[in-house]
């Protein structure tokens, strides 16, 4: 079978053209091979899987956990997204920097979203469904994320964000600012403490 294509990217993660087949019968599409992925580097271990559905316009994000923070691998598997990630590990060149790519059921695309970055995504088609395979536990109390129109990160959602539909959760998220004074990340081989070491309400 054919393999997949894994392209880094700069900032971190990667992009990834997944393998895809179709014929009279239908299509195939393959999104994950722990070996392929293993080859390219990618030490990838998926922990949980989910799918969300969204219609056009709604923008989720920017998520991401303190407490051991999770890798994300995300596909759409019906639809179209504008898809985002940020740079959140402090001692990166790239902090704070973001990169967005178009993910859709039509380009079989996926991206990998590595630890200490921040994730969301803009819906461009109504009853889209995104695929979220996660590498590392979810820590319901250290999830959070920074807000989807933080003026300091600055993203280009390529649409007017006023007629954008976001949930009251996501509004509310703290800014970059708040993330670059009072936070940071715990890893899984550093010893928690409280609130994982961020004075900000996560």
């Amino acid at each position: 079978m054919a393999s997949f294509k894994i392209e880094p990217i700069d900032i971190g993660g990667y992009i990834i053209d997944n393998f895809f087949a179709d014929d009279n019968r239908g299509s195939f599409t393959k999104l994950f091979e722990q070996d392929i992925f293993a080859e390219q580097g990618i030490d990838f271990h998926c922990s949980e899987s989910f799918v969300s559905r969204s219609d056009k316009n709604v923008i989720r994000g920017m998520h991401f956990q303190f407490f051991h923070p999770q890798a994300k691998l995300v596909s759409v598997i019906f639809g179209k997204v504008f898809d985002v990630i940020v740079d959140l590990r402090k001692e990166s060149k790239t902090y704070g920097k973001w990169r967005g790519f178009y993910l859709s059921s039509e380009n079989h695309r996926g991206l990998l979203v590595p630890r200490g970055f921040a994730h969301g995504f803009l819906s461009l088609e109504d009853n889209t469904e995104v695929l979220y395979q996660c590498d590392g536990a979810y820590d319901k109390d250290t999830d959070t994320g920074i807000v989807f129109d933080d003026k300091d990160i600055a993203i280009d959602w390529t649409v007017d964000i006023s007629k954008v539909i976001v949930g009251e959760r996501d509004r509310t998220l703290m800014t970059f600012r708040d993330f670059d004074i009072n936070c940071e990340f715990t890893y899984k081989n550093e010893k928690r403490e409280g609130n994982n070491r961020c004075t900000y309400s996560c």
